[in-house]
């Protein structure tokens, strides 16, 4: 493929995801200046997951909101109602009574990889249709802290990702959403982040089984074990996480977790990233406990820990 076909390829895939991503204007209730209810607008992006009418974007677009709208990429406005919010994971999913959309394609972002070319999509800075960025996917795996707010396992990119970008979709040279762009963290230069969309994946199924985001946990702090490192002391394992911290009165207090503890595998599962625990736990929350197999010092032992479990939205 020469640089022209290319080229055209490209337009047409960005054309095609267009019609998926939408503007989400928000209104919300504060004092102003002289003590008096004022109302606050702001403006974020969004994009499509339904043709009925359901659409993703970050909590932080629609938090403490009074009124959402949506305004499609016809130019048509319609209000929306706010579904489910999970502060978590700075997701939101909200629904407008519109049907025959188009939703954007889904992709898998455990398949990125850095370098891979990748376009942002939205409203930056509140200006009307959407608009491109390109970039290439920079770091994967990122954990940032904004303001009251701590989000991990992060795609890094490039892309600008402005405000009015957020919650608009970072997509791969196929048109598929890989991630939910956020400009959550003000201070950056030059680069931007998303959500990964697996973990939309998991915020909907969520939604879909329980009725609301929920969140798992065992309160435990954890970091990933190099092979030099397991070499250095002289663990038998070539992969794992060590326990750097467990809160008080958390399940894996309570279970005997202590810091120093090796965890090697969650459900029978060999785990090298908190991202995998993380998984392990939410995929444990019917059964209300994740089997962890634990190495200290010279001893292997299976433990089963039970969860927190806890509403979001």
């Amino acid at each position: 493929m020469d640089i022209k076909e290319f080229s055209s390829s490209i337009t047409e895939m960005v054309s095609k995801a267009m019609q998926s991503v939408v503007t989400i204007s928000t209104v919300r209730i504060a004092m102003d200046e002289f003590f008096g209810l004022a109302p606050v607008r702001g403006v974020g992006s969004g994009f499509i997951i339904h043709s009925r009418g359901y659409i993703v974007t970050n909590n932080h677009v629609v938090q403490g909101s009074s009124t959402v709208y949506v305004i499609l990429p016809t130019g048509e406005t319609v209000e929306a109602e706010v579904i489910a919010t999970d502060p978590y994971r700075d997701l939101a999913l909200v629904r407008i009574d519109t049907a025959n959309l188009k939703p954007i394609a889904i992709g898998d972002s455990d398949k990125i990889r850095v370098g891979e070319v990748v376009f942002a999509i939205g409203s930056p800075l509140g200006l009307p249709g959407a608009t491109v960025t390109m970039g290439v996917i920079s770091a994967v795996g990122r954990t940032i802290s904004g303001e009251n707010i701590i989000l991990e396992d992060l795609i890094q990119t490039d892309a600008a990702i402005n405000p009015g970008n957020s919650g608009g979709p970072l997509v791969n040279v196929s048109g598929e959403a890989i991630g939910v762009t956020t400009a959550i963290i003000p201070y950056a230069q030059g680069i931007g982040f998303a959500i990964p969309i697996n973990t939309v994946k998991r915020f909907l199924e969520m939604i879909s089984r329980y009725g609301r985001p929920i969140i798992a946990w065992i309160g435990v702090y954890v970091a990933p074990i190099s092979q030099e490192q397991a070499r250095m002391f002289r663990l038998p394992i070539s992969k794992g996480l060590a326990v750097v911290g467990v809160v008080r009165d958390s399940p894996a207090h309570e279970a005997g977790i202590s810091r120093g503890d090796v965890i090697v595998k969650a459900n029978g599962k060999e785990i090298s990233s908190p991202r995998e625990l993380r998984m392990a736990v939410e995929e444990s929350i019917e059964k209300g406990y994740v089997e962890l197999e634990i190495i200290r010092g010279s001893r292997r032992y299976s433990i089963e820990v039970p969860l927190a479990v806890q509403s979001v939205s």
